[in-house]
């Protein structure tokens, strides 16, 4: 073999380590064998980065450095190399240790290891699988999340900051709390300044490390009297927790990063601790996140006093850098090679995950973005489904084909959970869940809250029950002060007091508020109350049902009241209000006749979550957001509209831009074999109906990987009115063209013929089937099954069914219809 001693030495010794780590493929052991100096491996989504970071400790605690040094121990001889050379072609077991005291270089102990994540779950899982792989040595790897490292760090010097050690940590709610009361001390109004926004200015001020007193300084220098104000409540907050020996979330990293930076031999310590920096999810990274990293690592160019080299490494994926709302900072994955000298950069682009029109789908979207590293995924799993793209009518359309597919897939031999639903808005889950409802699919929220069992649906529903039935106490009292009416919990106490006393509804005491001693002070206010809803129950008899829900927001001020104070959370339920009207336009359609006691009825359906499991087989559906990290055999993507994904507020912008096409490329590399874009043609959302064009990132998407069935109407005759109402003016497409969705004239796509999509069961005439009590019926999916009770609903009927053996199910009798069949 030619080269000198010594570089024939090293190739044999890396290749004696290699065979260690021969589970891996090419790229995955170069990372894991890498191990000195500034690293950043750019995972691709489902590359195996858990599996490399595993590996990668396991190495370094086995041979340290000896993958990835020049020197050689200073005993080593010819017979040593022709050793080596010898065991890497055949590892006898009895040779082992020889080889591993020629190969090991300065093996790491495991506490010199930290390995930070950001989630619990993420760190407990690296601790559990480097047990299984180490043993009880990998206790002491430093497996923890940054919150967690910062409390360890803190425990034993944060005296040095003027805070005791014995620091209580104060949650969300604890510092909201503090900050109504502050807010309320300082004489604020609670309008201009939401006490959530005001924690977010102080957040953003602490991740970019300016104090209190700076703050306030700053905003009185400009003059910027919003900003002042803020900062006299950033100034108290910072008082009151230094008097409270608190530090919150932010306070935490925070003052983990001064301590650091701010004594040299603290910092001295931890990095001659901490031989090894491990950071995963780095395109996650705020600034202070990044501070500290750096800080524990040394060797960044930020002021950071070095050490003889920064041994981090640093995982992540510019492309699925989705957090800025939370301050993430994808400059930090973009920069990282100019922070550090001679970092050294691999990427790992071969995904175990999806196949390859979705890899290759996912490629063509994400190429669009300027702001990215560039790399490019690829897999061993050549061919499967192309992905389909659905245009439908509207959302309930929309709805029904998801459910059709499902069904469909179940009775192939799939299962509930294979599949996951993904949205842009918490608000389209609305339409997906009745129609999952209807037809008896089990399904449950990620990351999210149940349309129905969210605050303000909950208060509008109370509402409706107690215009159409005054004795509902439960949800009268829900709705009594919401939105507040100045009536005192005292009073409250007082009426439910003299309620059950005198064994009437609460509507009656409070109608005669005026007869009973304690209520004089607040008979104004409940009498008003009570004239509210008077008025209200007149008008529900006189108005159609969606105007009347119109009339029912304007009255109430429910909406008035979230709009004065515009935060996030506020915007979001005021959306979720007006999205209600949605299911009351479409109950209107689907239902003869229908009134408040028969919609009121149907609900029902929909807000029973008593037999609901967590833990049972079902379709699991989520934001976009809350998916990253997860994988399923097939995925929906809905809603795929400008406006809509991307978002009304991104188009224009960019930089927002870039981030919505990241978070659609996270989306698409959740799919494992089968993914689906769904589009409306129009759409009802926040109880407005809009016309829809079908996404850019569809459109981004190469005829080679998607299949864009001819659509159910031409867009040449299909139109809106003012009122946003469609109109068919021609039958069923039956050419080869294929069109995308609100796009002006006809375009083709490839000169394969494509069949249109079957018309979906919403769409379809009502199949003439009526079903009773007692009747024996087979489903498609459920099997074999006796009708055990039925319901009229409104023009439908809730049949509930006792199958053989999945037990009971509530379904509509309209939507079974297309699955079950009387036997």
């Amino acid at each position: 073999m030619s080269g000198t001693f010594t570089e024939n030495f090293i190739r044999a010794r890396r290749d004696v380590i290699a065979l260690d780590f021969m589970h891996l493929n090419d790229i995955q052991r170069q990372a894991v064998l890498t191990t000195e100096g500034p690293l950043l491996l750019l995972a691709g989504a489902g590359s195996g980065k858990t599996t490399v970071l595993i590996n990668r400790i396991a190495n370094l605690i086995k041979y340290g450095r000896g993958a990835d040094t020049d020197e050689l121990p200073a005993y080593a001889t010819e017979q040593d190399l022709k050793f080596l050379e010898g065991y890497a072609k055949n590892p006898a077991p009895d040779h082992a240790e020889r080889a591993l005291n020629l190969c090991a270089v300065e093996p790491v102990e495991p506490w010199r290891i930290i390995a930070i994540t950001f989630t619990n779950k993420a760190a407990d899982e690296l601790k559990a699988r480097l047990e299984r792989m180490l043993g009880t040595g990998a206790d002491d790897v430093w497996a923890i999340t940054f919150h967690s490292a910062c409390v360890r760090i803190l425990r034993r010097d944060i005296d040095r900051l003027g805070f005791d050690r014995s620091f209580t940590i104060y949650d969300t709610s604890d510092s909201q709390s503090l900050m109504k009361r502050i807010l309320k001390e300082l004489d604020m109004d609670d309008k201009t300044y939401p006490y959530r926004t005001v924690l977010n200015y102080i957040s953003k001020a602490k991740d970019a490390m300016i104090s209190a007193e700076a703050f306030y300084q700053s905003a009185d220098k400009s003059g910027d009297i919003r900003k002042r104000h803020i900062g006299r409540a950033y100034m108290e907050y910072s008082n009151r927790m230094k008097a409270s020996n608190a530090l919150d979330f932010d306070d935490l990293i925070l003052f983990a990063v001064k301590l650091l930076t701010e004594n040299p031999d603290v910092l001295d310590y931890y990095q001659r601790r901490f031989r090894y920096v491990l950071i995963d999810e780095y395109q996650d990274t705020n600034n202070l996140q990044y501070l500290l990293a750096s800080a524990l690592a040394g060797g960044s160019n930020d002021g950071v006093p070095p050490r003889r080299q920064a041994n981090i490494c640093v995982v992540g994926d510019d492309d699925q850098s989705i957090y800025k709302f939370r301050g993430a900072t994808i400059e930090n994955i973009l920069s990282f090679e100019s922070k550090y000298k001679d970092a050294r950069v691999i990427r790992l682009e071969q995904n175990y995950r999806s196949t390859s029109h979705i890899l290759n789908a996912a490629n063509d979207v994400i190429k669009n973005n300027k702001g990215r590293k560039g790399k490019k995924l690829w897999t061993e799993k050549e061919g499967g489904d192309m992905l389909t793209l659905y245009v439908a009518r509207d959302e309930r359309e929309e709805a029904q084909f998801v459910t059709n597919q499902i069904i469909q897939n179940l009775a192939d031999g799939g299962k509930w959970s294979d599949h996951a639903v993904l949205y842009r808005l918490n608000a389209q889950s609305n339409q997906l869940e009745y129609a999952f409802k209807r037809s008896g699919i089990p399904y449950r929220i990620i990351g999210g809250t149940r349309f129905f069992d969210r605050a303000e649906i909950k208060d509008m529903l109370a509402y409706l029950c107690v215009i159409h039935n005054p004795a509902d106490d439960l949800r009268l009292m829900r709705i009594i002060n919401t939105p507040p009416r100045g009536i005192g919990q005292v009073t409250l106490d007082l009426v439910q007091e003299i309620a059950a006393t005198k064994q009437l509804p609460v509507f009656e005491v409070l109608k005669a508020s005026g007869q009973y001693e304690g209520l004089h002070k607040s008979e104004a206010k409940l009498s008003q109350f009570v004239k509210l809803l008077d008025d209200l129950r007149e008008l529900s008899e006189t108005m159609p049902l969606d105007s009347f829900y119109d009339v029912l927001i304007d009255k109430t001020g429910y909406v008035r009241v979230l709009e004065a104070k515009a935060t996030d959370e506020n915007l979001t339920r005021i959306e979720n209000v007006r999205e209600l009207k949605s299911n009351i336009v479409n109950f209107l359609k689907e239902t003869e006749g229908g009134t408040l006691f028969d919609f009121l009825n149907e609900i029902a359906l929909y807000t029973d979550i008593d037999q609901y499991d967590r833990g049972a087989d079902s379709v699991v559906m989520m934001t976009m957001h809350s998916a990253k990290g997860l994988e399923f055999p097939t995925v929906f993507i809905v809603g795929a509209e400008e406006g809509i994904f991307p978002g009304i507020r991104t188009i224009g912008e960019p930089e927002e831009m870039e981030e919505e096409r990241r978070l659609c490329y996270v989306a698409m590399t959740r799919a494992k074999e089968k993914l689906y874009f769904t589009s409306a043609r129009q759409r009802m959302i926040f109880g407005k109906t809009t016309a829809g064009k079908t996404s850019r990132f569809v459109d981004e998407i190469s005829d080679e990987n998607i299949e864009r069935p001819a659509p159910l109407f031409s867009p040449a005759g299909y139109s809106f009115d003012d009122d946003g109402a469609d109109r068919q003016e021609s039958s069923h497409c039956t050419d080869s063209r294929t069109y995308r969705s609100g796009e002006p004239g006809q375009k083709a796509y490839g000169k394969k013929e494509l069949k249109p999509w079957p018309l979906p069961v919403a769409a379809a005439p009502p199949p003439a089937v009526s079903y009773s009590k007692g009747d024996i019926v087979s489903h498609k999916v459920f099997g074999r099954g006796m009708i055990t009770d039925v319901q009229p609903a409104g023009g439908d009927a809730l049949l509930e069914v006792a199958f053989d053996g999945v037990g009971t199910k509530r379904l509509m009798a309209k939507s079974a219809a297309a699955y079950m069949q009387k036997l």
